[in-house]
């Protein structure tokens, strides 16, 4: 049985509707208190740029307190800080405020254990649990906490990404467009590229609480292809609300979205020596041509579920430092212990200026097998979850496969962070493709409600 709150990237919906109110926050937190904080009996908290994260913020201070347990505030950060700097901090575990690339109504809490890392799915059920329970585990105490500001982490974290370049003048000649979505990214991205020698034309960066997301970033690009063409620059960057995704722009005004950079990164760093196994790590929702690109090159290829989470398993199964998804989700593990779309596009500056061709010369590296890929929005996620089990549309999932043929993905998932059906159809025949999908589409809407 799924979980009913918690995702793959934690928990998530619209700010001040259950689950993501204050009286939420609050009890979730005295329930980490009790679960997670035995050790050092301290916690952080990040946040993104949404209005709806100082009352987030407060509330779930408020909870750990109460319970003895002291927070340190690391205020507005992007998620990739937060995983990368927690292990130092000497904290139980860290919380980052975010709703990633959604609108700034929404928000969500993504909670990361002490080492840096996601929590597991069993220990989400637990959680789940002891909240339908109102199961606290823990009783009145005299004890209590207090709130810290880190001021220095942000600085800390610029330093550590100046330090994958190998000086700080190594992106010199580099014009780049950055497009910071009005998230968490606003400052410390233009600043860094800045810091090692770019020029550097930032847009949307100006957050005001209600416009992270808003026609722009990686969901929105229509503006920085713009940007890149007018002002002639060498490409350009797009990243989401809380930074752990990012989308390329070349040249031309082209999008180059995450499969595409796998096959770019991987080529850069195994000329570099300096890919372990000579390996890299997707998710079954990656095109075929990606997979059939990689292995022709001689590199070790394999495929997760879909979920950045399961992408650092694999590739730690595999002991991979490269992994990544379509969405823009890049794992850079020598750098990062999450998706950083910072760290990525400094290894993407440096790859492009020794290169030396331009981004529209290089890309697209593999030609990707038609696909047609649909959001089927319903009311909730229960009616979302139901829709897939009726028996029609098994069985018309099974038929769609057979049609495609054997090379071919067909894949309708259930979406983790909302109420979202995802469909995926892949095959040789963009014919067949195109009729399989409008079938399906059909067919699980007669049970949107």
């Amino acid at each position: 049985m799924s979980n009913k709150l918690f995702g793959t990237d934690g928990v998530r919906g619209v700010a001040n509707t259950y689950p993501m109110t204050a009286e939420f926050a609050f009890k979730l937190a005295k329930i980490l208190s009790s679960v997670v904080c035995l050790t050092h009996k301290k916690v952080a908290i990040g946040k993104d740029t949404r209005l709806s994260g100082d009352m987030i913020e407060a509330a779930l201070c408020a909870g750990f307190t109460s319970c003895g347990i002291s927070v340190i505030s690391l205020g507005v950060v992007p998620t990739p800080l937060v995983t990368l700097k927690t292990p130092s901090l000497g904290i139980d575990m860290a919380l980052m405020i975010t709703a990633s690339h959604n609108p700034y109504s929404d928000n969500g809490i993504k909670l990361i254990n002490a080492d840096g890392d996601k929590f597991p799915d069993d220990f989400y059920k637990k959680i789940e649990q002891l909240i339908e329970e109102n199961n606290f585990l823990i009783s009145q105490t005299s004890s209590i906490g207090t709130i810290s500001v880190n001021t220095d982490i942000v600085e800390q974290y610029i330093e550590d990404m100046r330090n994958i370049a190998p000086n700080y003048k190594a992106l010199q000649g580099l014009r780049v467009v950055l497009d910071c979505a009005n998230g968490a990214y606003s400052y410390i991205l233009p600043q860094t590229f800045k810091d090692l020698g770019a020029g550097v034309i930032a847009i949307n960066n100006q957050p005001n609480g209600i416009n992270i997301n808003e026609k722009c970033g990686s969901q929105h690009t229509e503006q920085l292809a713009q940007t890149v063409i007018d002002t002639h620059a060498h490409f350009g960057v797009a990243v989401d609300g809380d930074g752990d995704r990012i989308i390329l722009v070349d040249d031309k005004g082209n999008v180059v979205d995450g499969d595409q950079l796998l096959c770019f990164l991987a080529l850069y760093l195994r000329k570099h020596n300096a890919l372990s196994n000579n390996t890299v790590i997707s998710t079954e929702w990656s095109n075929l041509g990606l997979g059939q690109y990689l292995t022709s090159q001689g590199f070790l290829y394999f495929k997760s579920k879909v979920g950045e989470r399961y992408v650092i398993d694999l590739m730690r199964e595999k002991s991979a430092v490269l992994g990544g998804e379509v969405v823009g989700h890049i794992v850079l593990s020598h750098y990062a212990k999450t998706g950083d779309a910072l760290a990525t596009a400094i290894i993407i500056a440096l790859a492009y200026l020794e290169d030396k061709k331009m981004l529209s010369e290089i890309f697209p590296i593999f030609t990707p097998f038609p696909c047609i890929i649909e959001n089927i929005r319903f009311s909730n996620a229960q009616y979302m979850a139901d829709s897939v089990e009726h028996d029609d549309v098994k069985q018309a999932l099974f038929d769609g496969k057979k049609q495609l043929g054997e090379i071919s993905t067909l894949i309708a998932r259930k979406s983790g962070t909302e109420p979202v059906i995802k469909l995926r159809v892949e095959g040789q025949n963009a014919e067949t493709v195109s009729q399989v999908a409008l079938q399906l589409k059909q067919l699980i809407l007669q049970y949107q409600k």
